[in-house]
């Protein structure tokens, strides 16, 4: 019999390449998305599949499914700044409540759950790289604390059931990933840029530029956290790119990708943005036997030409989801 899986936040970018991933590796796929920021055209093209399911649903409500199921991701959160700046309370209660109700759901089916939590529990990071045993350096009350927290809290409660129930958990610490279903205008660094250039627009940097990202493609992060969850670790594991790049040294990058000739402006610095990000990914190298495979050049040539295909409709439309009927406390 095929083993089950329940995927949350499957309508986004990555929960959507990871239904496709446990589609091609013959596991039945449990979708779960209330499409805030998630999109069913990112896996439309799996409806059609007799071991895959869709439930339109919040996680932070009383999850059910009927029948067994072996795994369970959760992946439901919102992930980019725009977002989370948007709903901070409902971001606040996918962390929390969210997580909850499917570590509670994974003791009553006897599944392993792995969370997705973030670099961003480093904060603006005091030692470089990161390594899971670095606590952070965090502001928990600022703009970016309502993400950041809720994703601490999940590490927390997670190792609380592991520990006190007995639960199979496992811990992803996901670093900047990106590829084809980012959408266009979430207000990440690659899309951003990549928006900005196709519209004829200039490349807005945030500060002088000076601060690093490391990107990793989204398909060897999916490879990643495919590992990790069969794995035996159920301590938090950094699951990213090494290649530290500035982000002005990324916009110049994105100008010779796609052939324009914007220029760089520059705009004040986001209160607590991070001046560093590189994982340390040793754990990952050694446990896993895992590190990305695909170079920066050959993912951000895939992720161009995913944006390139886009409807000029697409491309100039800007963000415009309701989210007002979700920021309630």
């Amino acid at each position: 019999m095929r083993k089950t899986v329940l995927i949350t936040g499957a309508a986004g970018f990555l929960g959507s390449h990871l239904c496709d991933k446990f589609i091609s590796e013959e596991y039945r796929v449990i979708a779960m998305d209330n499409l805030i920021t998630g999109d069913l055209k990112n896996i439309s093209h799996l409806f059609q599949l007799e071991n895959f399911e869709f439930y339109h649903h919040d996680v932070t409500k009383f999850v059910h499914v009927p029948g067994n199921v072996d795994y369970i991701l959760h992946f439901a959160s919102p992930a980019s700044p725009i977002d989370y700046l948007k709903i901070p309370i409902q971001t606040l209660k996918v962390g929390s409540l969210g997580t909850h109700n499917l570590l509670g759901l994974a003791k009553e089916k006897n599944a392993r759950i792995l969370i997705a939590s973030t670099s961003e529990v480093y904060g603006d990071p005091l030692i470089h790289p990161q390594n899971e045993e670095y606590y952070g350096n965090v502001n928990t009350i600022g703009p970016r604390g309502v993400y950041d927290e809720a994703k601490r809290f999940q590490e927390s409660i997670t190792m609380a059931y592991h520990r006190f129930h007995g639960l199979e958990t496992r811990i992803a610490r996901i670093f900047n990933t990106y590829g084809p279903r980012m959408r266009l205008n979430d207000g990440r660094v690659i899309p951003a840029f990549i928006g900005q250039a196709l519209r004829g627009e200039n490349l807005t940097v945030f500060g002088d530029g000076s601060q690093t990202r490391s990107f990793c493609y989204v398909d060897d992060e999916v490879e990643g956290i495919y590992r990790l969850l069969l794995s035996d670790y159920a301590l938090p594991m950094n699951i990213g790119n090494p290649e530290e790049i500035t982000i002005l040294d990324f916009a110049n990058e994105i100008i010779k990708l796609t052939g324009t000739e914007q220029k760089i402006v520059f705009e004040p610095l986001p209160q607590d943005d991070p001046l560093q990000r590189e994982p340390d990914i040793t754990k990952a190298k050694q446990i896993l036997e895992w590190e990305p495979k695909v170079s920066r050049r050959e993912g951000m040539q895939k992720t161009f030409e995913y944006f390139k295909n886009l409807s000029k409709e697409e491309l100039f439309k800007s963000e415009h989801k309701d989210f007002s009927k979700h920021n309630r406390g």
